[in-house]
């Protein structure tokens, strides 16, 4: 049995055959789809061999996500998502396909958790009436420092 991850939001854990991403949004294992291929780059006669990039499909529709985080989510994976409407996740760092899969997984899980995160809302704020005077007095006050440095006629 894995170890279970506390989170904030609880320490229970997530129900069987199902997958916490982030705190409240939990995903069903099957919905997860991995595919393994051969790796690039260097490792001998390893990589020819044995699939270990891992390649990890999830549908946006299976997100049990509020509209707005998955539109967050959209616009945070970026050229991850397919014109399917999928996520796709690929990570061949490692040599083990296990290794890989989690990588995988843990990117998921921190798109997710990013999106769920609400943008602070920026109002637009003046200057108090004494800011105002404060910085029109200190221009004056350079203005007449520079002014007495000018040769007198």
């Amino acid at each position: 049995m894995p170890p279970v991850k506390n989170t904030p939001a609880s320490d229970d854990a997530p129900a069987p055959g199902r997958l916490r991403l982030a705190p409240g949004v939990e995903i069903a294992e099957d919905a997860l789809e991995y595919s393994f291929t051969t790796s690039g780059g260097p490792g001998g006669q390893n990589v020819n061999k044995v699939a270990t990039r891992c390649r990890l499909r999830v549908k946006l529709s299976d997100l049990p996500m509020y509209s707005d985080a998955i539109q967050r989510l959209i616009t945070l994976a970026g050229s991850l998502i397919t014109d399917a409407g999928e996520i796709l996740i690929t990570c061949g760092e490692s040599r083990s396909a296990s290794m890989n899969r989690e990588t995988c997984l843990e990117r998921l899980s921190d798109l997710v958790k990013q999106a769920q995160v609400r943008p602070k809302i920026r109002r637009a704020t003046k200057p108090s009436r004494g800011a105002k005077e404060r910085r029109i007095g200190e221009k004056k006050r350079r203005g007449d420092i520079k002014k007495g440095r000018r040769e007198t006629e």
